[in-house]
């Protein structure tokens, strides 16, 4: 299918498909997530994403553009693998900064078998979802049983403590901290999915290692889950699953060390698990 073909589907159904209702879902425990690396998304990453959402059987997908700097095209890039595959059930809803959200997208949005959130930047979604009908409706749809997916940015808003991408003390953007320094991770809040974890992504690709240990260092509390690119993991409960081409690290603090000299961060005894595709950990 053509670009076109694509806008075309996609403009047909903000009119026609989303507001069928997925009422079979109230019955059902809680839904899932679909967590992502960034990168490249290949087929079998894909397909595992439409059989945990169901859409094969039923039901329609909703894209969230709003990390992306260029959210129409994002809307068409993110769905264009759905439709290779055969999902043509799927929507794009572009919601923007301070606006009051249409009532039928709101209820299309809670009514979503799978609701995929783009990359791009965390802290631009989040300035237009935070505390509105929109953050809602998505975890309404979850509590109904959709599955919430992202990439990049996508992946970054699932947790409660969200990093930010900023370097407080070095302001100059860096694809990975060069140190690991104390009052120099930014958290935000992000969707609260992930209560006791915090997510970083395009993981073992750019070397994010300093980030997530500064994260954990700073917030024992918190399990650091970096993950690469071209990979995801998909939580149920309180489990997750790897799925993908490459890998998941997870860091944990289990005696809560933290030193610090000059700015600089210790620890002892840190805990960490590299998971392969199909490997499950407990989260």
């Amino acid at each position: 299918m053509t670009r076109f073909g694509i806008i075309l589907t996609l403009v047909g159904l903000v009119f026609s498909g989303c507001n069928a209702t997925h009422q079979d879902k109230q019955d059902k425990d809680k839904g899932g997530l679909f967590i992502i690396g960034g990168g490249s998304r290949p087929a079998t990453l894909v397909d595992r994403m439409i059989e945990e959402s169901g859409l094969r059987e039923e039901g329609y997908a909703v894209v969230l553009p709003m990390s992306s700097s260029m959210p129409d095209s994002a809307i068409i890039w993110s769905s264009e693998q759905f439709i290779e595959a055969g999902i043509t059930t799927i929507t794009g809803f572009n919601f923007l900064p301070g606006e009051t959200p249409n009532p039928t997208k709101i209820d299309s949005l809670k009514n979503a078998a799978l609701i995929y959130i783009s990359g791009g930047d965390q802290n631009r979604f989040m300035s237009i979802v935070a505390g509105t009908e929109i953050e809602q409706a998505i975890h309404a749809a979850w509590e109904n049983g959709a599955l919430i997916a992202g990439t990049s940015a996508g992946a970054a808003v699932m947790s409660r403590q969200m990093i930010t991408g900023n370097e407080l003390r070095y302001p100059e953007y860096s694809a990975t901290f060069r140190t690991i320094e104390s009052e120099n991770l930014e958290l935000a809040t992000g969707l609260g999915f992930l209560q006791s974890a915090i997510v970083d992504q395009h993981f073992i690709w750019r070397s994010r290692h300093n980030r997530l240990l500064t994260a954990i260092i700073e917030n024992p509390e918190l399990q650091g889950i970096g993950i690469d690119e071209s990979t995801a993991i998909l939580v149920r409960g309180n489990q997750a699953e790897v799925v993908g081409e490459a890998q998941v690290m997870v860091f944990t603090n289990p005696d809560h060390s933290f030193f610090e000299k000059n700015h600089k961060l210790g620890a002892r005894n840190l805990k960490i698990d590299i998971y392969l595709s199909g490997e499950k950990f407990g989260i």
